[in-house]
């Protein structure tokens, strides 16, 4: 009986393990250089929170994301390291990372169809590449000098908005329910045919 009971509760409890939302695994520009495995020399640059959060959503091993870092550490930061935070969240390998990036987008009116997916204040970039250098420096130029250096983790915090849920979850979801229901049919069945046995 104690069997029963237990995988009921493990059948039961499968959704809520599935579809949890776990923590979201940051690195700064620093850890993420060493991940890249990127020789670097950040000079004077420091973390700090009078500074713009730049969000770098990347893919470990990614051409791209890996283009991007470096000219962070080598030009980005000698041009403007006082004042931005690169906070980067890898999403290839990280499920709750890849949902950050898909709600962020959402909370923008953007699609993140890939990586980078980079966000300086309400603008984000999708993909890199050189050409896109001096529009990424103006957009931390000018939100660094603008009043409120609007931050969208921030906002997304403080006012949710409501995003659709994707209907794989929903799909998930109702499986989950109905194999629920039919574990406790089977156990109930079980229990009854014992009770008649016994008879």
């Amino acid at each position: 009986m104690k069997k029963y009971i237990t995988f009921l509760l493990l059948v039961l409890l499968m959704p809520a393990l599935v579809f949890a939302k776990g923590n979201y695994e940051s690195k700064t520009l620093e850890e993420a250089l060493k991940d890249e495995n990127i020789e670097y020399d950040l000079g004077d640059y420091k973390e700090s929170d009078d500074k713009v959060n730049i969000y770098l959503f990347r893919g470990k091993g990614c051409s791209h994301c890996h283009e991007f870092l470096e000219y962070v550490s080598s030009d980005l930061v000698k041009k403007y390291g006082d004042k931005f935070n690169l906070v980067t969240y890898e999403v290839w390998q990280n499920r709750n990372n890849s949902e950050l990036m898909q709600e962020v987008a959402s909370y923008l009116g953007e699609e993140a169809s890939g990586v980078p997916f980079i966000v300086i204040g309400d603008k984000s970039f999708s993909g890199y590449a050189k050409s896109m250098n001096s529009e990424l420096e103006s957009a931390i130029d000018n939100l660094y000098n603008s009043q409120d250096k609007y931050d969208v983790l921030k906002e997304k915090e403080s006012h949710p908005k409501v995003v659709k849920k994707e209907k794989k979850n929903n799909v998930l979801t109702i499986t989950f329910i109905a194999l629920a229901g039919l574990a406790i049919i089977v156990i109930l069945m079980i229990q009854v045919l014992k009770i008649q046995n016994r008879k």
